[in-house]
């Protein structure tokens, strides 16, 4: 796990500014969990009733500086907690949508697909992550976790895709939302 600070967040349409000190910034869509009750040691039975609604998430990355880090045993906090770095979509409330389980997540770059997985391959449920950071955490109203992603993500591939200026990320989570940020050099 990682934290990111609230200066990560941006809404969609708002422009994604290319942070300095990379030269790999990678992308990662994932589903987002908007809390709307407490969770503290909660159980994956009861995990869910804590939950508000779920959104399109997008976890940017300064891939070569979380590697350098881990390299030197270092928290990835260089790499992972960005300005800009967590655009997300509008939040759809669990009691009109339900808990997604399934459903394509898709990432655009410049129009072009660049990851495509779905919910069901996700390595835990969300339920199991809220028990599980309920353990360690007095999560409640207001907090957001990002679920991880399925595959995909950019530094994977071979190449390995990354952003740049001028780019346009869209991404999509089926049932869920989408999201369309611009990636503007930030000098």
């Amino acid at each position: 796990y990682f934290s990111k600070s609230a200066t990560t967040l941006r809404q969609d349409g708002e422009t994604l500014g290319y942070p300095p000190g990379t030269e790999n910034y990678h992308f990662e869509v994932e589903l987002v969990v908007a809390l709307g009750g407490p969770a503290f040691k909660t159980t994956k039975e009861a995990a869910l009733d804590a939950v508000y609604g779920y959104a399109v998430g997008l976890d940017m990355t300064r891939r070569d500086l979380q590697l350098s880090e881990r390299a030197k045993q270092r928290p990835w906090t260089l790499g992972k907690d960005v300005e800009a770095s967590a655009p997300v979509s509008a939040i759809s409330p669990a009691a009109r949508f339900g808990h997604p389980t399934k459903g394509a997540i898709t990432l655009r770059q410049n129009a072009a697909l660049k990851q495509n997985g779905d919910l069901g391959d996700l390595v835990w449920s969300v339920a199991e992550i809220i028990a599980h950071l309920s353990g360690f955490y007095h999560l409640g109203p207001g907090d957001l976790i990002f679920t991880g992603t399925p595959a995909g993500v950019g530094f994977t591939r071979k190449p390995p895709i990354f952003m740049k200026p001028g780019d346009v990320v869209e991404v999509e989570i089926e049932s869920v939302g989408t999201l369309r940020n611009p990636v503007v050099d930030e000098a």
